[in-house]
């Protein structure tokens, strides 16, 4: 899908993979609100028209407002990247009920109630979805639990809904491996950083080339997409790397403890 003379909404704007989606989406000719749940500065540099947009994700009359305020202002909307997330790190045992749906209202009800409204908005007319998930949606990693649960979330809904889905309406999920960020220090300062990670620019750079193409899947690391589909064959291989994740589990719970 070119990118080109579109109207786009990006969530999660202000910072990661979302402040370097913006930064090369601003490059191309197109208007764009870029969301975020705290107020930031856009960059203006580009050619791209960039309008900000402060916004809590986790309701859908939030959603609705959005995309009223992006057909106010630049006349629709063509593709709307939901990457805004809600980080978890550490022990399932220890979160609440109110910690459980609150993750869940921003990283599924969320970018799901978005694609029902795309819909929509453009009948018979062609759209695109792109919904940051995580690599953890396909391989599941002690500490990460929870967070990965919403993102699995993600993925098994993809697949069925494909199905369902007219041609016109395009659904693109990502699957970024771990990515130097802060995203989940920022949310607890103790997480342990995952390895092999890659860069946000990266990231964007890949989605943005997905987006161009109309990929329906976009795994920014190819080692992890040989990793991934050689453990499908050979499950221990996965095993290696979770048990790696439980020992950098049971080091933060010592130094929790410290």
């Amino acid at each position: 899908m070119q990118i080109d003379n579109q109207n786009i909404i990006l969530t999660g704007a202000a910072s990661g993979i979302g402040l370097a989606l913006l930064k090369r989406l601003a490059a191309y000719d197109c208007r764009i609100i870029a969301v975020d749940r705290d107020s930031f500065d856009v960059p203006q540099a580009g050619r791209a028209r960039i309008l900000p947009y402060q916004a809590d994700l986790s309701q859908p009359e939030t959603v609705d407002e959005i995309i009223a305020y992006a057909t106010e202002q630049i006349g629709g909307v063509d593709i709307f990247i939901a990457n805004a997330g809600f980080a978890y790190y550490g022990d399932f045992h220890a979160t609440s009920w109110e910690q459980i749906e609150a993750i869940h209202r921003v990283n599924v009800f969320s970018p799901l109630y978005t694609i029902t409204r795309m819909r929509a908005l453009n009948p018979g007319r062609e759209h695109m979805v792109v919904i940051t998930a995580s690599a953890i949606a396909q391989l599941p990693i002690p500490g990460y639990a929870l967070y990965g649960a919403t993102k699995a979330a993600l993925n098994h809904f993809t697949w069925g809904y494909r199905f369902e889905a007219p041609p016109e309406a395009r659904l693109m999920l990502v699957y970024p491996i771990a990515t130097r960020t802060g995203f989940f220090q920022a949310a607890n300062p103790t997480t342990p950083q995952l390895r092999p990670s890659q860069t946000a620019d990266f990231v964007a750079g890949r989605i943005v080339n997905g987006i161009r193409h109309n990929r329906k899947h976009v795994r920014p690391s190819s080692p992890y997409q040989i990793f991934y589909m050689v453990g499908r064959v050979f499950p221990f291989i996965h095993w290696i790397y979770q048990f790696y994740g439980l020992w950098l589990l049971k080091r933060w719970r010592r130094r929790q403890q410290a």
